[in-house]
């Protein structure tokens, strides 16, 4: 039988195909202390640290960095990490831990080619921001728009379970207010009407400020536009509350009655506002608003922001509470949820042989690049400040 040449060329001898080992990589991290206002976090925790340090890894600490967190430097020293007074060497190390994004003047302490993983809120930066990060050829990673497997944002998730149940703890200290409180334990005696509770929005931080409530044997009513939030947030809470779209007399005719309301809502420039001062003007003397929604803006039409010193004021006989950041006031729980987030990342960043190589093998890694070497690599942020972009997945395949 003939042999074709077809089948001449699938006989001749192939090339084996060898699997490339990855070489592990040895991380340098600094961690500089937190100058924005109001923040008292950390990235990582002593014992993040330890982990790290176990495995062969170096951090580097500013003094004093965890303090308003509850950590001492002797903990993180006791971890394995170099403890430093000076600034300006922290910042020049390989990759930088921050939870607020770096300032001007940090950006101009970072080497060239340096690694930063931070938060980037995205509404409070300046098109010179990005510009002085791509200046410097700095690869930058946003850890709220990291991904998980399942396609969530664990950052944002976590934080937003923080706000939520601390929506309710907060409104509970109000409510008790010897100034102007009502006097009104927030939740269920025996022989005593329930607290009300009006949560407005449906997702994480609503869910949990409703599991909260209920815990505390509260009457909850939850509004939101979304159906299918409404439908997720029954099955989550595992039993039937009221729910409701949002409607204007709907709404007004909870918020009669209610003892306390929390924004939670969220838009995609500013919250949207669904609680008019009218509506504010109707509620109880004495009852409690929770604005978490303040961060974009505000759901409350009387909301304005306040600060973790002086977190209310007194309008139409409501105490408002609408302090942005609400993680930050509970600083050690919210350092140790980041922590327990971005730890895993840094462990698979050093056992794939460096961060181009963990970002090859992690999507959800590879979302929360923004910048790669000073690349523009989010069409987001191209937009907002009308910057060039590129495809980080035509950089890195």
């Amino acid at each position: 039988m003939a042999i074709t040449p077809f089948t001449k060329q699938q006989l001749l001898p192939q090339e084996e195909k060898l699997e490339v080992y990855r070489h592990k990589s040895e991380l340098f991290i600094g961690i500089p202390k937190e100058t924005s206002y109001q923040e008292r976090r950390i990235c990582l925790t002593p014992d993040a640290v330890n982990s790290l340090t176990s495995h062969g890894h170096k951090v580097m600490i500013e003094s004093g960095a965890g303090l308003s967190s509850s950590y001492t430097d002797k903990e993180f020293s006791d971890a394995g990490a170099t403890i430093s007074k000076d600034t300006k060497k922290v910042l020049s190390c390989p990759i930088i831990l921050k939870v607020e994004p770096l300032t001007m003047e940090e950006i101009a302490l970072v080497n060239t080619n340096a690694i930063v993983i931070s938060a980037i809120q995205l509404k409070t930066r300046k098109k010179e921001y990005f510009e002085a990060l791509s200046k410097k050829k700095i690869t930058a990673l946003a850890f709220e728009y990291i991904k998980d497997e399942d396609g969530s944002y664990p950052a944002v998730k976590s934080l937003s379970e923080i706000a939520g149940t601390a929506s309710v703890l907060i409104a509970a200290e109000l409510m008790i207010n010897n100034q102007f409180g009502k006097g009104l334990l927030l939740g269920n005696i025996t022989g005593v009407p329930p607290t009300d509770v009006v949560i407005l929005g449906a997702g994480t931080v609503g869910e949990f400020a409703a599991k909260t409530a209920l815990g505390l044997g509260a009457n909850v009513k939850v509004f939101d536009n979304s159906i299918t939030k409404l439908r997720r947030l029954q099955n989550n809470l595992n039993q039937r509350i009221f729910t409701s779209t949002i409607q204007p007399k709907g709404i007004l005719k909870a918020l009669r009655r209610c003892d306390v309301a929390i924004g939670a809502m969220r838009g995609k420039d500013r919250c949207p506002v669904v609680v008019t001062e009218t509506m504010v003007e109707h509620m109880k003397k004495g009852a409690v608003i929770v604005d978490v929604s303040i961060d974009t803006g505000g759901c409350f039409e009387t909301s304005e922001v306040t600060t973790h010193e002086n977190p209310t004021f007194i309008k139409n006989n409501i105490i408002h509470y609408c302090v942005p950041n609400i993680p930050s006031r509970y600083s050690k729980t919210a350092s140790l949820s980041i922590s327990n987030i971005i730890t895993p990342y840094l462990l698979q960043i050093a056992e794939d042989g460096g961060l181009e190589s963990a970002i090859r093998c992690n999507k959800g890694l590879k979302n929360g690049v923004y910048l790669y070497h000073g690349i523009l690599t989010n069409k987001a942020i191209g937009d907002w400040f009308n910057l060039p972009d590129n495809d980080i997945n035509l950089i890195v395949f």
